[in-house]
């Protein structure tokens, strides 16, 4: 998430980091604005319940909790190749789950999503 820090940060964007554990020190140098949690995992649901959108990178099944999450509440959610592929276990509505090719790509279309009102 560090990269995805920096890319906001170095853009004018004000970054907020809500950390799984309790000490701030743990946050990368491009966060702005460090929210200790001390929740571990189950932080992910703050992170997706304070998110307008969510771009989903490549990770591992704390990815894909969120992305869980974030179907649930009605987010939308732009995702990247390498992502967890989850229209091939199950139909996910085109109008919430977005693929994008690349980074710009998958912020471009989650401002579109905000934009046009879609469920977020």
């Amino acid at each position: 998430m560090e990269a995805a820090a920096k890319g906001a940060h170095e853009s004018g964007g004000l970054v907020i980091g809500i950390l799984p554990g309790s000490d701030k020190s743990q946050a990368n140098q491009y966060i702005d604005i460090i929210i200790p949690t001390g929740l571990g995992v189950s932080r992910n649901v703050l992170v997706v319940q304070s998110s307008d959108a969510i771009i989903a990178l490549p990770g591992s099944y704390g990815t894909l909790s969120e992305i869980a999450i974030a179907l649930t509440l009605g987010k939308t959610i732009v995702y990247l190749p390498g992502v967890w592929e989850l229209n091939k276990i199950a139909a996910v509505s085109a109008q919430i789950f977005k693929e994008a090719s690349t980074p710009i790509q998958a912020v471009g279309l989650a401002l579109d999503a905000l934009a046009k009102k879609e469920p977020v």
